[in-house]
């Protein structure tokens, strides 16, 4: 059996290929793919052939955000059958390392994580239009979502990752800085998990809407207010329990501290070079930061959460595209002043 993919040869050069599908193992699932969401990794691999010193060095299948209904299982197969329709983790842990048999399978030794170059050879992707998966990588979603809704799982399980991270968020005060697509679903993410207040901040209009639909109390433009969030909560030594810093850009991890209460946390989520971190400011009002890294057991809450409806992921999805039109969605997922998640969608 044949499929077509979505193969990134070099920078700016996507094709719609050929590849074969591959046989169904004993705990294997063939999944017919029905929606995936174009993440900032494959942004960057699309435009800049890469991220920092990670280099898409020969032809890869893109994507990792997926959701689709399992056409086919193996022999041993239990948790899903022919018909359902399911979010499939793109994290595949070896089991075996160090780091796996201590539960933090997001630091395996040999992750072979969909899509992505840090390997060589790199591990292809899922935007294609049927795929073998493991078992385990595939969450039930149910009939009362639509496939563009599940494909979020992947996303969310980041930002329930990083609310993980946190702590207790019961009753707390929370800053969300840069509420990208990561950012927004953090918001929803902390919302379930009691959080008292939510004040985002960003510089531009779609994000900001969203995190207002996601469940933030307050968006403040960055833009057009730069002195606002120092001014309105930085007295009395900070407001905030808990800022998840999501852009990756060090001058606005640098603006959470002076808002951060004594005691509080900073969790970075977004990814970046190097940042001025206010060391007196961190040890002066003991701020615990610590950083978060992609998700394990989130992924399964994420596909339950957005399967009951708990968290409504359809404020973030403002594009599809058929996968044929891959290059125009990569252009238009530039526009962060309009867009938020682009996504495929794929038939045979």
């Amino acid at each position: 059996m044949k499929t077509r993919a979505c193969v990134l040869r070099a920078r700016e050069d996507v094709r719609i290929e050929t590849r074969e599908v591959g046989e169904v193992g004993p705990r294997q699932a063939l999944v017919r793919i029905g929606a995936g969401g174009i993440c900032g990794s494959d942004i960057h691999y699309y435009w800049d052939g890469g991220i920092g010193a990670i280099r898409v060095v020969e032809p890869i299948i893109q994507g990792h955000e997926v959701a689709g209904t399992v056409e086919a299982v193996g022999a041993e197969v239990v948790r899903v059958r022919p018909g359902d329709r399911v979010a499939v983790c793109p994290s595949r842990p070896c089991g075996k390392c160090k780091f796996c048999l201590a539960g933090l399978q997001q630091h395996c030794l040999e992750m072979q994580f969909f899509g992505s170059a840090m390997r060589v050879p790199h591990t292809d992707g899922a935007f294609r239009d049927r795929m073998v998966v493991e078992e385990f990588q595939c969450e039930p979603v149910g009939d009362g979502v639509s496939l563009g809704e599940a494909a979020c799982a992947e996303p969310l399980s980041i930002g329930l990752h990083a609310v993980n991270q946190a702590g207790n968020l019961m009753g707390k005060r929370v800053l969300v800085t840069g509420a990208g697509p990561i950012g927004a679903l953090l918001i929803g993410a902390a919302r379930v998990a009691g959080a008292q207040e939510i004040v985002a901040l960003d510089v531009s209009e779609a994000p900001l809407r969203a995190a207002l639909a996601m469940g933030a109390s307050l968006a403040i433009d960055g833009a057009r207010e730069p002195g606002r969030l120092e001014a309105d909560y930085s007295a009395d030594k900070g407001y905030f329990d808990v800022a998840f810093e999501c852009t990756g850009v060090g001058g606005v991890l640098k603006q959470a501290f002076p808002v951060v209460r004594p005691r509080g946390a900073i969790v970075q989520v977004g990814v970046t070079g190097s940042a001025d971190i206010p060391v007196n400011a961190l040890v002066g009002k003991e701020i615990r930061l610590s950083g978060s890294h992609r998700f394990h057991s989130e992924y399964a809450v994420a596909a339950r959460l957005i399967r009951e409806r708990r968290i409504d992921v359809k404020p973030i999805i403002t594009e599809t595209l058929p996968m044929e039109r891959i290059e125009e969605a990569f252009h238009i997922a530039r526009d962060r002043r309009s867009q938020m998640k682009v996504q495929l969608s794929f038939a045979s």
